[in-house]
């Protein structure tokens, strides 16, 4: 009888990475669980002793991370990535808010964290594999020789869009065991297992920011008001025209509408974000649509398409947002141009594009521009 692979399990305390371990363990591979450590305790933020705006990584998580583990008879572990998530998704998160983006933080902590420091970390303890919670699928194409990301069964929790920057590598020694099944049904097999999380809400998006109120935490980060991104300025319209003060750059992204203070005969949305000026454009719901986009940092999975060729897909520009339908183009510089049927509201720069055909994720990466067509 052959070995059973082992597989490091990322356990976050929430059911569904425990219930990832539990159906790993059930189908006979040899499990070790680990909590990784992501948030210091010097970060400001806020609700760390609220019960209901608790961060990511508090005692309590690792705790029900570590009975789980306790239950299933599997040893557990917590890494402590403090410094290599300041290094590699905080300060990042920090820096596109002061530079006038929305940065999706999750993608890339994936990238980096996850997928990254735990699969160097599995490779030196000697497991041969990885697995998380996250609602994804994966195969492989004979005919490609490429491994694929697809979306999972169930389409409302689906998690492909924060996972496309995965590598051939980590696809190939990355398990989602969550990904046949549907949110109720985890529940389901949690609570059968006796498990303490099985009714345990779901995690925020953004772990580190448990509040939701993101500029609060920039200004609690940077506690310094004339701090880049922080800075007053003005508002103004398309012909330059001062319409009143903006708070700082970091307060404000695209397509926003609430807490602009500003009053007019109609509506005003942020339009764009000029930050050499530290201004803030606004304008009408309609001049929020465009066609086109310039994405870069763009990771190619099912395919590898030669510069220039069109690739026929539909394509989501953030997490919540509906996939459209769109022709992508590989650059010469490396970048991708998505070019959509049909206008398409807000495109963010800092936020990800994500081209699918059908369940497949055939790459994406991070909107930088969208020029006029």
């Amino acid at each position: 009888m052959s070995k059973p692979t082992k597989v490091l399990v990322a356990m976050s305390g929430g059911v569904d990475s425990s219930a990832c371990a539990c159906l790993l363990k059930k189908q006979g591979y040899e499990c070790m669980g680990v909590t990784m450590k992501l948030v210091s305790n010097e970060l400001p933020v806020v609700g760390k002793e609220e019960p209901n705006l608790k961060s990511c990584c508090s005692l309590d998580d690792v705790e029900d991370a570590r009975s789980v583990a306790r239950k299933l008879d599997i040893p557990f572990y917590v890494f402590n990535f403090t410094d290599d998530f300041e290094e590699k998704v905080i300060g990042p998160f920090v820096r596109d808010y002061q530079e006038g983006r929305t940065p999706n933080p999750c993608i890339a902590c994936n990238r980096y964290l996850k997928f990254g420091h735990l699969y160097r970390r599995a490779k030196e303890l000697g497991y041969e594999m990885i697995a998380t919670g996250h609602y994804a699928r994966i195969g492989y194409v004979e005919r490609t020789g490429r491994y694929c990301l697809k979306k999972a069964k169930d389409p409302a929790k689906d998690q492909s869009y924060v996972l496309y920057q995965l590598t051939q590598d980590e696809l190939a020694h990355t398990l989602f065991p969550l990904g046949e099944y549907h949110k109720d049904e985890i529940r389901k097999i949690a609570a059968e297992e006796g498990m303490v999380n099985a009714a345990k809400h779901d995690s925020q998006d953004i772990c580190f920011i448990p509040d939701g109120d993101y500029a609060g935490f920039l200004e609690r980060y940077l506690d310094n008001e004339q701090a880049e991104g922080l800075k007053p300025g003005a508002f103004v319209d398309r012909e330059g025209n001062v319409l009143g003060t903006h708070k700082g750059i970091c307060h404000y992204t695209i397509g926003q509408r609430k807490g602009l203070g500003i009053a007019g005969t109609a509506p005003y949305y942020v339009c764009e974000i000029d930050t050499e000026k530290n201004r803030i454009v606004l304008g009408s719901n309609e001049e929020l649509f465009k066609r086109r986009l310039v994405a870069d940092e763009v990771n190619w999975i099912s395919i590898d398409p030669e510069i220039g060729e069109e690739v026929r897909c539909a394509a989501k520009i953030r997490y919540r947002h509906k996939e459209a339908p769109a022709v992508a183009r590989r650059l010469a510089d490396g970048k991708i141009e998505v070019v959509f049927d049909e206008p398409q509201r807000a495109i963010t720069r800092g936020q990800a594009v994500v081209l699918y055909d059908g369940d497949l994720v055939l790459g994406g990466g991070v909107i930088c521009g969208s020029p006029e067509t």
